[in-house]
């Protein structure tokens, strides 16, 4: 795969720089529907709010493992990917702030660290695609389970912002893996389910 394929929209801030507004502004609102809770109701005392901090916890370290990869990995990129992996890493850091607000908000404490990364498998170009697509991948199956299960409205619309964000990171890195534009637009109920180009691949490369 060359640095100089055709892919549509690599490149272009716009659209990663308006969702990262959203984003922004979604975050505010979970501060202030979770920031003003009375004194001794938050997530130690509140069941409730203790499965959402627990949840959003599980999600944060999902975040931090993503970050960790993109910082790692990004060097083995080429021309115009090496921006893309890094305009991911920066909304994926942004995703973690949103959180640790988040979990701050219900009263919780951020106790997420980042998973285990063993980048020797992805030591090309391809293979660290393939590694960042099932990152990206896994998190928006767990936004989309997590959403519905969550107990408070504000942490709710932060999961559904947060799986409508890997679901666009996966579109790019769908083509960044060669699919043409039609290939990349994902199915109309995205599940989380949709395999890279060439189908189920592991994160290597000689």
């Amino acid at each position: 795969m060359g640095a100089n394929r055709s892919l549509c929209g690599l490149g272009r801030r716009r659209g990663f720089g308006r969702a990262a507004a959203v984003l922004s502004a979604i975050a505010a609102a979970v501060l202030l529907g979770l920031g003003c809770g009375k004194s001794g109701h938050g997530a130690d005392t509140d069941p409730e709010k203790g499965f959402d901090a627990a949840a959003l916890n599980g999600a944060l370290g999902q975040e931090l493992t993503a970050v960790t990869a993109y910082e790692q990995g990004v060097s083995r990129l080429r021309g115009r990917l090496r921006p893309l992996g890094q305009e991911l890493r920066t909304q994926d850091q942004e995703y973690v702030d949103a959180l640790t607000k988040a979990i701050r908000g219900l009263g919780g404490e951020t106790e997420a660290e980042p998973g285990e990364l063993d980048l020797s498998a992805a030591k090309t170009e391809d293979g660290f695609l393939h590694l960042a697509y099932e990152l990206e991948r896994a998190a928006l199956s767990s936004y989309l389970e997590d959403a519905p299960r969550l107990n408070t409205a504000a942490p709710r619309a932060l999961a559904t912002s947060l799986a409508a964000g890997h679901s666009r990171h996966l579109v790019v890195l769908r083509q960044a893996l060669g699919a043409g534009l039609v290939e990349a637009i994902p199915d109309a109920f995205e599940d989380a389910e949709t395999p890279p180009p060439g189908g189920e691949s592991a994160a290597g490369g000689g």
